[in-house]
């Protein structure tokens, strides 16, 4: 399949823009994923290619927050592994199982998210306290997570910095930094089965790939310097916004709705 300049250039803006969205709340998929279904790609098609030019914004994002001392891969290590057999678990799961439940479920668990970190505008702005073990969180959220961001994906960073902030205590700015190796490790898991199977269109892949690249440098160097007063609002925003595209993707008359209140509100 080849794909005009045109597309190839528009597919790049929305890699940066979903890069920059990825490395600080997560949900870059969003933007990544329909913009691929609009280039005429097949769903599965669409999603492998997307774990490929998401890995390459992950990669930047991680990379960058190692360097900058935010995470340690030391300490990580049974999680990442966990995490990578999740991923590939996830993704070969993609052919087998419909993720209709999760498209219904995953909106409300998003929503739930977003009012959790609105009601408390402190969270995550310093360390709390540990609530579960390290190996503990990792069997639950390594495996689950990482079968959850290989097989369907929408809300990923949202729900790891969530996990380690209400269940570890990390601030906001070293949650998202773990969340961001532990996306690696998922997408490059799932990645994988989505080559060896066939399913990604390198063209658009890397493309998308090189603008991820610049927009996850940009995201994780103003997480560094900003932390929570970035990451938390941009977590509320794409957590509700994943849920109305899940929502109108089941039910289309929710979109209409939706701008019936905004209409009304606007008044």
């Amino acid at each position: 399949m080849t794909l005009p300049m045109e597309i190839l250039a528009l597919l790049f803006v929305v890699g940066t823009c979903a890069g920059f969205v990825d490395s600080v709340s997560g949900g870059g998929g969003l933007l990544a994923l329909p913009a691929l279904l609009w280039a005429g790609l097949s769903p599965v098609q669409a999603l492998g290619t997307t774990k490929l030019q998401g890995t390459c914004g992950t990669f930047s994002a991680a990379y960058n927050y190692l360097r900058k001392g935010q995470a340690e891969l030391a300490s990580m290590t049974g999680i990442i592994v966990l995490t990578l057999a999740g991923g590939a678990l996830g993704a070969v799961a993609v052919h087998w199982v419909s993720p209709s439940f999760l498209r219904n479920l995953i909106p409300f668990l998003l929503i739930i998210i977003a009012v959790y970190f609105l009601l408390c505008p402190r969270l995550g702005q310093v360390e709390g306290r540990r609530r579960l073990g390290e190996w503990a969180f990792a069997l639950t959220f390594g495996l689950g997570m990482g079968f959850y961001d290989g097989f369907f994906g929408p809300g990923a960073g949202s729900f790891w910095a969530t996990a380690y902030v209400g269940l570890l205590g990390y601030n906001l700015r070293r949650a998202t930094a773990h969340t961001k190796v532990l996306n690696l490790a998922s997408n490059l898991a799932a990645l994988t089965v989505f080559l060896v199977q066939g399913n990604v269109l390198w063209s658009a892949g890397v493309v998308m790939g090189l603008g991820q690249l610049l927009g996850a440098r940009l995201g994780s160097n103003m997480v560094v310097k900003l932390g929570g007063k970035l990451v938390r609002p941009l977590i509320i925003l794409v957590s509700l916004a994943i849920s109305l595209k899940l929502l109108s993707d089941s039910h289309p008359e929710i979109l209409g709705w939706a701008g019936d209140l905004f209409s009304i509100a606007a008044r």
